[in-house]
């Protein structure tokens, strides 16, 4: 017979790894820094509702792009997503003057809590924003939120590009319409279309990673199966956040709602959960794998990241040898913009811009 105290220590020593086990499906998760409130979730269906029914929901739209090439009106969405000032306005209004035509629309989604300095220019639009916080599903919202006004505000937008108060562009603006619009060759992935000289296909640039050393974590980051059914491991990715979408694809982004219910659930584990690098590429690669690229054209340097930040650039390091480094890609002709520039890169990228920048 076992005594009363072995038979005791036995049971702890037994329940711990039980325990350890199934708390993450018995306890509730832990509370989300962010909620998101059932009347801002409820503007932002409504929202989404309107940008995604006829006639914004183009039934066509590969019809809608083949055109492209003969319609002079169609436009680029620059879609900004910042929690403080938009620090290299400067910049980007001289970018927007290199082309004499309005072929651009420029929205700004804008923390409410952040003190922004409101562009003397009618062209920056800042949309009805909500609070924002870092590695949350609040920033989902925020991007679902620029598309569906951009899509609401302008038939002509045919392109969205998503970007942030650190970015900045790394060639003319009429280089990157003439990329996304008209050449050929710049998605080198496309064979293709390469290989007949025309353009046969609009894609949109989502880096979608499908492996990692961290790609199990990032998954269960919710619970073991709190993402299942509607997303099995094996079509879980994780990506930037920085995206350049066609029309349809904004489209397929503002009417989700089976995805959305899954990746807005609180995480138990905060330090493995950036729901908005995980819910687009996800979402895309699952809903039309060939209409998207594996890679994003904007420049991110991850080398010494430091708490999930990407490598920051300071005033030292900006030069016309950095520019034309941040270009290169293994993928495309060009990268089009580079992230992460401190607010005090302005002035060396500033006696840049004409020289090399804006150079093409």
């Amino acid at each position: 017979m076992f005594s009363t105290p072995f038979i005791l220590t036995f049971s702890l020593l037994l329940s711990i790894p039980i325990i350890f086990f199934l708390a993450p499906r018995i306890l509730p998760p832990h509370p989300n820094p962010i909620p998101i409130s059932p009347s801002d979730e409820l503007d932002d269906i409504n929202l989404f509702n309107t940008a995604s029914s006829p006639p914004n929901s183009i039934s066509h739209p590969s019809k809608f792009f083949h055109l492209s090439s003969k319609n002079p009106n169609l436009k680029i969405a620059f879609l900004f997503l910042t929690n403080t000032d938009l620090h290299f306005t400067p910049l980007w209004n001289l970018f927007f003057q290199t082309t004499p035509k309005k072929l651009f629309n420029i929205y700004v989604h804008s923390d409410p809590r952040a003190n922004i300095t409101r562009v003397n220019n009618p062209l920056f639009k800042f949309i009805s924003s909500k609070n924002t916080y870092r590695a949350s599903p609040t920033l989902i919202s925020a991007t679902r939120r620029l598309l569906a006004t951009a899509i609401l505000d302008d038939p002509s937008n045919a392109y969205f590009i998503v970007l942030s108060q650190y970015c900045i562009p790394l060639h003319s603006f009429n280089y990157i319409y003439r990329s996304l619009f008209l050449s050929p060759t710049f998605d080198l992935t496309d064979t293709e279309s390469t290989k007949f000289g025309v353009r046969l296909k609009y894609k949109s640039f989502v880096e979608i990673i499908s492996n990692g050393p961290k790609l199990w974590k990032r998954y269960i980051a919710r619970g073991r199966y709190a993402m299942m059914p509607e997303v099995p491991f094996e079509k879980f990715r994780v990506g930037s956040q920085f995206f350049t979408l066609t029309r349809k694809h904004a489209l397929v982004v503002v009417k989700d709602r089976t995805l959305w219910r899954k990746f807005k659930v609180p995480c138990y584990y905060d330090d493995e959960c950036y729901p908005e690098e995980h819910y687009f590429s996800t979402l895309l690669s699952m809903n039309d794998p060939d209409g998207v690229t594996s890679y994003t054209l904007t420049n991110v340097n991850w080398t010494g990241t430091v708490n999930g930040h990407p490598h920051t650039y300071r005033p030292e390091e900006v030069s016309s040898e950095l520019i034309l480094r941040l270009r290169k890609s293994n993928h495309s002709e060009s990268y089009l913009f580079a992230r992460k520039f401190v607010p005090d890169c302005l002035e060396p990228l500033m006696n840049l811009a004409k020289s090399v920048i804006f150079k093409d």
